[in-house]
């Protein structure tokens, strides 16, 4: 497939994964073999539990509120 053959949508797909690759490439991972503390370990744990259990989370629009990012 050419990139004239490309939808907008497609292409800025394909730009959007190849700037990804690339600043994975470059930064590479910064966590990397760090550990989580337990604490952080059981609060996740209990928030998959949650949603495994069906429950709902917090929309993102309100977290992004809260959070005073919008």
């Amino acid at each position: 497939m050419k990139v004239k053959d490309l939808s907008v949508e497609e292409l800025k797909s394909l730009i959007e994964e190849a700037i990804e690759e690339k600043l994975d490439e470059i930064l590479g991972e910064p966590d990397l073999g760090l550990e989580l503390r337990e604490e952080v370990k059981e609060r996740l744990g209990r928030s998959l539990a949650a949603i495994q259990a069906g429950e709902e989370g917090i929309p993102i629009d309100q977290v992004i509120s809260q959070a005073g990012l919008s």
